[in-house]
């Protein structure tokens, strides 16, 4: 989302990619799939403040609701993630929870390496970490947001006045699960999320 007009922060439009709201979400889709897990690591980058501020408001009351035990790991540079896998050789989760953060994206083969070097079944937000070896993903789907961006971008340019213009939400959202991760991790995915599932990758 971006200002409507300099000087006018109240004044808000664009499109709201609704990551974050779905973290709750995330995490009974991810218990669902490891129904045995007690304790779930959180992987969050402390360089992005907002993002790991709800992160963290979010999972905590929907981990206690489900009875979960939650490790919150630190990493905002690739080293730093070696580091938090490095925990897991002492204490041993039973899944990872990847908090929405484009850095990690940008990491998203070395997660999805260390993640099977570790046994761990890995959920985020994002597709691509499902692409490379994540276990699953719950999020907005990027392309029918970047879409809605550009019908956005074309009505400002036909004259629409930005500060005229709501704020849209991305509403179109995607399970994608990674069977053959699964079958690594020695996991069966449940009936009920292979039918609700956007996509299973074999």
């Amino acid at each position: 989302m971006w200002p409507a007009s300099p000087g006018r922060a109240s004044n808000l439009t664009g499109i709201n990619f609704f990551s974050n709201e779905l973290t709750a979400k995330r995490l009974e889709l991810l218990r669902e799939l490891v129904p045995g897990a007690t304790r779930v690591a959180v992987l969050v980058n402390p360089a992005n403040a907002t993002n790991t501020e709800t992160t963290l408001r979010d999972v905590e009351p929907a981990a206690r609701t489900m009875g979960l035990q939650l490790e919150v790991l630190k990493a905002s540079t690739s080293r730093e993630i070696d580091a938090a896998f490095a925990t897991f050789g002492r204490e041993h989760p039973d899944a990872l929870f990847v908090g929405q953060d484009i850095f990690f994206n940008t990491r998203r083969v070395q997660l999805a390496n260390m993640a099977a070097r570790h046994a761990v079944p890995m959920t985020s937000g994002s597709r691509d970490l499902a692409e490379v070896g994540g276990l699953m993903s719950y999020g907005s789907n990027i392309a029918d947001a970047h879409r809605q961006i550009g019908v956005y971008t074309g009505r400002i340019l036909k004259g629409a006045k930005p500060a005229d213009l709501p704020v849209v939400q991305s509403t179109k959202l995607e399970l994608v699960i990674n069977a053959q991760t699964a079958r690594m991790l020695g996991l069966a995915v449940p009936p009920s999320l292979l039918a609700t599932a956007d996509e299973v990758i074999e």
